[in-house]
């Protein structure tokens, strides 16, 4: 049955299948190419977090996040034009990465994980379908940017984790967490707010 939820879900692994697709087609690699793309990036932090839960990854269970993830590189191939594609890539990561963080706290919620551990699983979520992504295509990966992604990972996913304790309604919950998240991931993107880096001494000067 396809719930609120589920939509959610869905949704989720759409904006991130559509980051994997853009990824591959601004390589100008075949459509094959572009369909493994935006699966390996749709599905690929839920897998890992299944797979720390030791539990069968959800799409293999879900027939319609195969169709979600082709019908995403159909609609990335067809669409004409180039100049959209570098923003609509990070704004559709942003997403990605806010849903599944939130997504990834509440199901690690469900299968009894505690709560630090639980926030660090909807990190995983959030983030390795974007570094595997990044990785395949021989780009420097987005943790490696300056501003903010594992923080908004990490906004969403603790979000997530408070609105569940407190007995929010699961969908709201879900919501909130992921506008957090994508919230802070779009004014990192926007005004460029980044964390400090860390800077090695400077050797001291002779006297």
């Amino acid at each position: 049955m396809v719930t609120p939820v589920t939509v959610l879900e869905l949704a989720g692994v759409a904006v991130f299948a559509v980051s994997g697709a853009l990824a591959a087609t601004r390589l100008c690699q075949t459509f094959v190419t572009a369909c493994f793309f935006a699966l390996i990036t749709g599905v690929g932090g839920g897998s890992l977090r299944d797979l720390l839960l030791g539990v069968r990854a959800e799409w293999l269970e879900d027939r319609l996040v195969a169709l979600v993830i082709m019908m995403s590189a159909l609609a990335v191939w067809f669409t004409p034009g180039r100049w959209w594609r570098e923003k609509v890539l990070e704004w559709a990561d942003a997403a990605g990465l806010a849903a599944f963080a939130a997504l990834g706290t509440a199901k690690a919620v469900e299968y009894g994980v505690q709560p630090l551990p639980a926030i660090v699983l909807g990190v995983i979520s959030g983030c390795v379908g974007g570094i595997i992504r990044d990785v395949l295509a021989g780009v420097p990966s987005i943790l490696m940017r300056p501003e903010l992604y594992v923080t908004a990972a990490a906004l969403s996913a603790s979000v997530s984790l408070i609105a569940l304790e407190m007995g929010m309604q699961r969908l709201l919950a879900l919501l909130l967490a992921s506008a957090a998240g994508f919230g802070l991931r779009g004014a990192a993107m926007i005004w460029r707010i980044e964390l400090p880096a860390y800077a090695r001494d400077r050797p001291a000067k002779a006297e």
